[in-house]
């Protein structure tokens, strides 16, 4: 174990499109080796001693992709619940889906929850996966949730509080990301976990997905044990 490593690494694993259109192949085949890139990279998390990671995996903006690509993404994601569930549970992986599972097929639900439930005494890794997701989305509902407990008498607003806000989120039993790591150059955070990333450090890394490996995991954690964490505070000075 390395010591020093983050609790909570958050990826945003962008570029399977280019690494593809690089090569001169369909979008298709990107995020099939996207795929395969996460199960390294899971493998990995667990050598090293990562206790949680959280994937940014489809978001609610891409529902607006073209229909034939959010077909072969989901048909990806159907087989990949299926294939790596033995994997999962065998790894001590205990997999937990965040997002709107309202817009996903009735057996890609199905196939969530068996998953979660099977996984769910798993303890060498918790891993996040950030489904039809969108952080403004996640504090509308949250702020929505709050609202209509006002409403009902049962809560008073001046009980409102940063802890009671986050007990309504996705993520209410999963500790803040220390980390986010974002691939293939782009510097943005992409409506992902805004609330949830406010004292995250961030490492961008160049790389498209595809090729992200252990090494680049590394590599950002290293960047990560240079920083100075201060939430805020003043720095200390000699």
């Amino acid at each position: 174990m390395i010591k020093g490593i983050p609790n909570h690494i958050a990826v945003i694993m962008d570029g399977n499109g280019r690494w593809a259109k690089a090569r001169h192949l369909p979008r298709a085949f990107g995020h099939r080796k996207g795929a395969e890139a996460l199960r390294e990279l899971l493998k990995a998390a667990i050598d090293i001693g990562v206790p949680y990671m959280t994937f940014y995996s489809f978001s609610s903006e891409n529902w607006n992709r073209p229909q034939n690509e959010i077909n072969d993404i989901m048909g990806l994601l159907r087989r990949y619940l299926q294939s790596e569930l033995a994997t999962f549970h065998e790894a001590g992986i205990k997999l937990k889906v965040i997002g709107d599972r309202s817009r996903l097929a009735n057996d890609i639900v199905a196939l969530i929850e068996e998953a979660e439930r099977q996984t769910s005494s798993n303890d060498k890794l918790t891993v996040i996966m950030a489904l039809s997701y969108g952080g403004r989305q996640e504090i509308v509902e949250a702020t929505r949730n709050i609202a209509n407990k006002v409403k009902s008498g049962s809560l008073d607003p001046d009980e409102i509080t940063s802890d009671l806000f986050e007990n309504e989120l996705y993520t209410n039993d999963i500790p803040d990301p220390d980390l986010l790591i974002r691939t293939s150059g782009e510097m943005r955070i992409s409506n992902f976990l805004l609330w949830q990333l406010a004292y995250s450090e961030m490492v961008f890394v160049e790389k498209n997905w595809p090729d992200f490996s252990k090494q680049d995991l590394l590599f950002a954690i290293e960047e990560y044990q240079k920083r100075d964490r201060r939430y805020g505070s003043a720095a200390e000075t000699a």
